[in-house]
């Protein structure tokens, strides 16, 4: 029969097993040092290349304050052009702020004109006194419709003083309050507005 041979395992190291388990962590400790000591060259590396010379701070301060530079004038130059286009809008909306009423008051002028024409062989005043009126009722219907401007003032109305202006006063004994007792000139309203005052003669009451 052969010989069954037995390892026995040394007392001062351990298992053998255990010998395996202890190697393989030094084996690991050794490779995460190595790492270690590998990275951290690298890093300081790194560093080294973050870090400027007072030459390239200087530089790259000056292409900063360059670039602010430029954006400054760029937002000056817009600014100048947006204040150039207001004031340019503002003054075509004061120059044509009439523009609508005058279009519209060139029928009137068109009627004027063909009434003048007709008036140069024209034997019946009459008829050229109705072609005027005609004008002047569809003027006054245009103003008042699209524009809100109505004229106002005639014999009788009670005087006010906010809408007429007195050129001169009569004494009536008939008369129990302040009247107009004649109108020169028509007052006019702009809807609630009066742009102008009505010049009459006022009749008052006899003291």
């Amino acid at each position: 029969m052969a010989e069954e041979k037995t390892e026995q395992a040394d007392p001062s190291t351990g298992s053998g097993t255990e010998s395996k388990v202890e190697k393989a962590t030094s084996q690991e400790e050794a490779a995460a040092d190595s790492q270690t000591a590998e990275a951290a060259p690298e890093s300081d590396k790194s560093e080294e290349k973050k870090e400027q010379t007072p030459e390239e701070r200087i530089a790259a301060l000056e292409k900063e304050n360059a670039d602010l530079k430029d954006q400054l004038l760029r937002r000056a130059a817009d600014f100048d052009n947006y204040r150039k286009r207001m004031m340019k809008e503002k003054q075509d909306t004061y120059d044509y702020a009439n523009a609508g009423l005058l279009a519209d008051l060139l029928d009137s002028l068109d009627n004027f004109d063909r009434t003048i024409d007709a008036a140069k062989d024209a034997k019946d005043a009459k008829s050229i006194a109705d072609g005027i009126s005609m004008i002047n009722k569809a003027l006054v219907k245009m103003l008042e419709d699209k524009y809100g401007l109505t004229g106002y003032g005639k014999e009788g109305d009670e005087f006010n003083p906010d809408e007429h202006e007195a050129i001169g006063r009569m004494e009536d004994e008939k008369a129990k309050k302040e009247t107009l007792a004649q109108v020169y000139l028509k007052g006019y309203k702009l809807k609630d507005k009066v742009i102008r005052h009505a010049k009459v003669m006022v009749k008052v009451p006899k003291a």
